[in-house]
């Protein structure tokens, strides 16, 4: 663990870090725990590694960076039994003695080798690699390469400053740590994070236009697609408001184009009158609501899962959506490309549900498999009146009623004919209507989409033992803590299965049944304070939970967490 107060570049060392280890060959989950603030306050970032998949972060740490005195206090209780926490002692003295310390004058070794104390942040990484005996070299080629990007200047004087805290602990005679973590071979895969992951999803699956303001914690996927516009030729627009942001992309949508947004609680509650709109016209887009604690400003910069509900009911009137809440990078990179073709093909808004720990945190994974992707653009092929391009006008029904559910759909001036769309009820045309036949046909028409959707769903992934009696279902980003802990559980003779749901509205009812048929016990683990996963799935199965597992204090589960909430007696 990597902390002390924004500003003192806890997030830029954190991920030189987990690249650092990812190029050594090891598997490395990465989180960022920070506050709302630009300077001050308390910021720590957690680097967990291992030589086989590691699928979330750990309440105990084994070395502790320290960069201010609050780091101390706060975690030395989080320390393994032989861990060590390296401080500046320069800087400030401590009221208390443990054999858990280790002093190293991060601030003066900056200082007088960089001629700056802003690197004190990469003495200490030099300090740390040193303590656990990783290779120098590969901190000095990231270096060499990250900072390398402002200047050569920079990038040596960050390499200088990272051999002085190596250097400083290795001229130290007393400086034992028990915990080694040579390389272990060179890795190709990938690190990369949620946000990342779904704006590559994004840009893979076909999406050209992207509009967004930005709001913790959906920013960095408004970014990372910002990045990519010259490279991919698509374009973003930084909206002035939410509102502006998902009308700009119903006006794209309509006009022809793959459309997406990113935002989070406060931004989605704006957004919902232009949701609707997009369910009357029929327009598919996609959404991307990254949840927060709420409500109101809540925990701006904290993590939570209190907005399931609210997505799959968003909204005024009946109209179908589909809501997906992906559990690893992986799955948020390929339910985003799914998104946007469910969202084309049945023109219905998607909605994808992440939140702050799964954007923010860094994970390896293997390169992403796309030979399976395709972009469904079988609205494209409409042509109604190529052979007879003399013609002005074709009669076009933009709402046909058709047994799917699906209509046409042609875009304007690419036609001879005229393409309307009301936010009022409206005839097979288009036009404006207030007949009570007209309106049940067209509520009908629209969910009858739904019947399609349902035969996209996959099979909700299930693991651990088959013949379980007890049941742990979880939802988005609780998988990698979920699945930890029902290993931990099986190994320690508690026959245990759990089930993860991504792909969550419409609910896959059958299907789910199925795999909780044979159990006795169904406990549903999720990140707000009502059980909102169990309340739906009681509503669409009749399955009632018989313990709910619920964390809503801002942090990211722990497999520790949910073993010691499930083995207590409620």
């Amino acid at each position: 663990m990597i902390g002390g107060e924004a500003g003192q570049g806890i997030q830029s060392i954190g991920y030189i870090l987990t690249l650092i280890m990812a190029k050594g060959g090891y598997h490395v989950f990465s989180a960022q725990d920070y506050e709302s603030r630009i300077r001050g306050g308390h910021n720590f970032f957690t680097v967990r590694v291992g030589d086989s998949s590691i699928k979330g972060i750990s309440e105990e740490i084994n070395l502790i960076i320290a960069l201010n005195k609050e780091t101390i206090t706060r975690h030395r209780s989080e320390l393994s039994r032989n861990g060590l926490i390296i401080y500046d002692g320069e800087r400030y003295d401590l009221e208390f003695e443990t054999p858990h310390l280790l002093s190293v004058p991060f601030e003066r070794l900056a200082q007088d080798l960089a001629g700056t104390r802003i690197m004190s942040n990469t003495v200490a990484l030099g300090a740390a690699l040193c303590l656990i005996g990783y290779d120098l070299d590969i901190l000095a080629s990231i270096l060499t390469k990250i900072f390398g990007k402002r200047s050569q200047e920079i990038a040596e004087k960050n390499v200088e400053a990272a051999k002085a805290g190596y250097d400083y602990v290795q001229a130290l005679s007393g400086a034992v740590f028990n915990t080694k973590l040579s390389t272990i071979g060179k890795s190709e895969r990938m690190v990369i994070n949620g946000a990342e992951a779904i704006g590559l999803g994004a840009l893979v699956g076909g999406c050209q236009f992207m509009a967004g303001y930005p709001m913790t914690p959906a920013t960095g996927i408004l970014q990372y697609f910002a990045s990519k516009t010259k490279e991919y030729k698509v374009v973003f627009e930084h909206a002035e408001d939410e509102v502006s942001a998902i009308n700009m992309i119903i006006g794209a949508s309509f006009a022809g184009v793959r459309t997406m947004t990113a935002t989070s609680g406060g931004g989605f509650s704006l957004m919902v009158e232009g949701l609707s709109l997009a369910g009357m016209t029929e327009t598919p887009i996609v959404i991307v609501l990254s949840q927060r604690p709420g409500p109101a400003t809540g925990l701006p910069t904290r993590t939570e899962q209190g907005e399931l509900e609210f997505a799959i009911h968003a909204g005024h009137g009946d109209f179908p959506r589909v809501v997906f809440a992906p559990g690893t990078v992986e799955e948020a990179f390929h339910l985003t490309i799914k998104a946007l073709n469910i969202a084309e093909k049945y023109q219905v808004p998607a909605i994808i549900l992440t939140d702050e720990s799964q954007v923010d945190s860094y994970v390896t994974t293997e390169r992403f498999d796309i030979s399976e992707e395709w972009i469904e653009m079988r609205t494209r092929s409409l042509n109604l009146n190529q052979e007879k391009p003399e013609e002005q006008f074709v009669p076009y029904q933009r709402y046909r009623i058709t047994e799917s559910g699906v209509s046409p759909r042609a875009f304007p001036g690419n036609l001879h004919s005229l393409v309307i769309a009301d936010s009022d009820e409206h005839n097979e045309e288009g036009h404006i209507t207030e007949s009570p036949f007209l309106r049940n046909e067209m509520v009908k028409k629209r969910q009858r989409k739904l019947e399609g959707i349902r035969r996209e769903l996959k099979i909700p992934f299930s693991f651990g033992s088959k013949d379980a009696s007890t049941v742990i279902v979880c939802w988005g980003s609780t998988y990698g803590a979920v699945f930890e802990a029902v290993t931990l559980l099986n190994q320690n003779n508690q026959s245990v299965k759990m089930i993860h749901l991504s792909e969550v509205w419409p609910f896959p009812r059958e299907m789910f049944k199925n795999l909780v048929k044979d159990s006795e016990r169904l406990i549903v683990v999720e990140g707000n304070a009502t059980g909102q996963m169990a309340h739906l799935i009681a509503a669409e199965t009749g399955l009632k939970a018989t313990k709910k597992i619920l964390r809503f204090d801002g942090r990211p589960f722990t497999s520790n967490y949910i073993m010691k909430h499930y083995l207590r007696e409620d």
